[in-house]
């Protein structure tokens, strides 16, 4: 069936379908669909199958990364930025509005078509004999969606054209949106809590949604209400609607609510559990581990089931390229007249788009503990070394700073941990304004004198490829490793958030913030040195936790445990926090031999805690110009 140009999706616009008889979803392209296909055994297959594959619309995809992490205390707007990403910084450069690019519209995109995909599983289980875990599959990702929706637009539309929560096959050009109340006692949380009950303890294929996974979104959407009802700084909601619960509960209630649920998940973990070394949560070699819960997966065995092209890709569709977004153009380095780091393949390269960049408090506030603490070295890349024999070049040795020679596999620009006040910059070593100190054969820069056009890129999410064969491979090419939406760290600082607001139960606020900080305190590798590093640090984090953790200390180890995933601007406008933390940041400017950071100023509204609805999706609506404006998000 075509999909026509209208506010809501109206059909469930399943790209791929096909049986589910293996370890693994697999997906079988398809043109056509019509009603009748999708109310067959094989159409709900393959709209089950469409679910996991619309995540790859939304996570990885480079513009929803910017959604989530420009603008806050984690990212700002890079170099080579456009509008898409100045709009979303909000520092002056930019407007954000109803037609600011590529980023607002994506999630409001894409959920709906897998709303209604869900709506009609759900409808058609009985027909074609669905099993009831099946099922259980459709109401969370119809959950999950609304979820999503929910936090970054407000209220929403329940009905699609043929009724609240009931699939819709017909065009349809008029909608109404319902209250964020309404959407989620309606829609989230019982379909989350039919999933809990109804989904299997063990993924019935690689990467599919268990129990276990529908408690974490449960437990989020139960902290994320109970927020939104206590509204401690007066944001305003939209469509207007009293901060009251249509069944009479408090804040107090749901924030209990989240923290039973999170250490019920806890302490039933099924196939989940936290890895022994953060290192190992993100390094590309053991993708789809145990902590591990949810997340958009790709491939590098296919080309068709990756949903982008393994050599060279662009960052629309489904392409996995956020991390380009937030990796400098690091190619530009030169020693000796030679290109010595070179566009490769591996976790601490990739391509480079230089269109956001870390604030100098993310690095020297947020992860100001370095020594004892992993997650700094298991996030960034501090150190970008020598490759050109991988590009070819055979010339063993090149001179680089303070005379020294350095070999392919050194250091050749390094990213300091501790502040040096004497580095010197004058020598704009590497061609990429990197100083020297004393002792040191590396060019070296102190983090609080990053740039917006050379700073540490994000290791936890580079690039990764089996089929380099001892050379660069294929850089530019979309990335094929999952990208994280979910993880069994989430449920401690869940529950810890909820015990900070006022839940109580077995384990503090303090007890579960420690199983993460213990965690962090493992080391087995040094990211930035490149060598084996064995130390257990877990006392020493435990007993620098404070006696008392508050909304602040929980946001800061969200940052540090999640850092560069999406997650940020959720956290901030959960917790009503964003523009304490935001409105201002700190870096130097566009040249890379610039160490000189300034402070930028950010105007953040309350109306900027909804983002905008896209203007195209109102434009086709066949309502009124005052019914349209009435249905867009105040301020836009």
């Amino acid at each position: 069936m075509k999909r026509k140009s209208i506010s809501i999706a109206i059909l469930s616009i399943a790209l791929f379908t096909g049986s589910c008889t293996k370890d693994i979803i697999e997906e079988e392209p398809r043109g056509v669909f019509t009603p009748e296909f999708f109310s067959t055994e094989l159409g709900v297959q393959g709209g089950l199958t469409y679910l996991y594959q619309n995540l790859r619309n939304v996570y990885g995809f480079a513009y929803f990364l910017n959604l989530g992490e420009t603008g806050t205390d984690e990212y700002c707007a890079a170099q080579s930025a456009d509008n898409n990403f100045f709009d979303l910084d909000l520092a002056g450069e930019g407007n954000l509005s109803s037609d600011s690019g590529f980023s607002i519209g994506r999630p409001w995109g894409n959920a709906f078509p897998a709303i209604n995909t869900a709506n009609g599983i759900i409808e058609n289980a009985a027909a074609v004999g669905l099993d009831e875990a099946l099922i259980a599959e459709a109401q969370f990702f119809r959950a999950f969606n609304y979820f999503l929706l929910v936090q970054t637009y407000g209220g929403v539309p329940l009905d699609l054209g043929s009724g609240e929560l009931a699939f819709n096959s017909s065009a349809v050009r008029t909608s109404v949106r319902n209250t964020v109340p309404e959407v989620y006692t309606k829609a989230i949380f019982p379909d989350l809590i039919a999933a809990v009950n109804d989904l299997p303890e063990n993924p019935r294929l690689t990467g599919a949604v268990t129990k276990n996974a529908a408690r974490l979104f449960l437990a989020k959407a139960y902290l994320t209400y109970g927020w939104w009802l206590e509204n401690p700084n007066g944001i305003p909601t939209y469509p207007e609607a009293p901060r009251t619960d249509p069944d009479g509960n408090g804040a107090a209630y749901y924030f209990q609510q989240a923290y039973d649920v999170a250490v019920q998940g806890i302490n039933n973990p099924g196939p989940y559990g936290l890895l022994d070394y953060f290192y190992d949560v993100h390094v590309a070699t053991n993708d789809r581990h145990e902590e591990m819960m949810l997340y958009a997966d790709r491939t590098e065995e296919s080309q068709i089931y990756n949903g982008a092209d393994l050599g060279f890709s662009g960052t629309d569709g489904s392409a996995n390229t956020a991390v380009w977004m937030v990796t400098s153009n690091y190619t530009t380095i030169s020693v000796d007249g030679v290109a010595a780091v070179q566009r490769e393949a591996a976790q601490s390269y990739g391509r480079p788009w230089t269109r956001m960049a870390p604030t100098t408090g993310a690095l020297t506030e947020t992860f100001a503990e370095k020594d004892l603490d992993s997650r700094y070295d298991g996030t960034f890349v501090t150190s970008y070394r020598g490759n050109w024999d991988k590009g070819g070049d055979e010339t063993p040795t090149l001179t680089a700073a303070n005379g020294l020679e350095i070999a392919p596999g050194d250091a050749v620009v390094s990213f300091l941990d501790d502040y040096d006040p004497n580095v010197d910059y004058s020598v704009n070593g590497g061609n990429i304004g990197g100083g020297q100190t004393a002792g040191r054969s590396d060019y070296v820069i102190n983090l609080n004198e990053i740039n917006r056009r050379f700073y540490p890129g994000l290791w936890k999410l580079g690039t990764y490829r089996t089929d380099n064969a001892g050379g660069l491979g294929s850089p530019n090419g979309a990335l094929t490793r999952p990208f994280p939406i979910a993880k069994f760290s989430e449920f401690y600082l869940i529950a810890a958030e909820a015990a900070v607001k006022g839940a109580s139960g077995n384990l503090s606020a303090r007890d579960l913030v420690n199983v993460i900080r213990a965690r962090a305190g493992m080391w087995r590798f040094d990211n930035g040195e490149q060598q084996e590093r064995i130390e257990d640090n877990s006392a020493a984090m435990v007993a620098a936790t404070p006696a008392v953790i508050n909304i602040d200390y929980i946001l800061a180890e969200r940052s540090r445990e999640y850092f560069g995933e999406g997650m940020r601007w959720y956290d901030l406008v959960r917790t009503q926090k964003w523009n304490e933390y935001a409105s201002s940041y700190e870096i130097a400017g566009n040249d890379a031999a610039d160490h000189n950071p300034t402070t930028t100023t950010r105007t953040i509204e309350p109306f900027h805690y909804l983002r905008p609805i896209p203007q195209g999706q109102i434009d086709d609506l066949d309502m009124s110009d005052a019914e349209k404006a009435a249905y867009q998000n105040p301020g836009y």
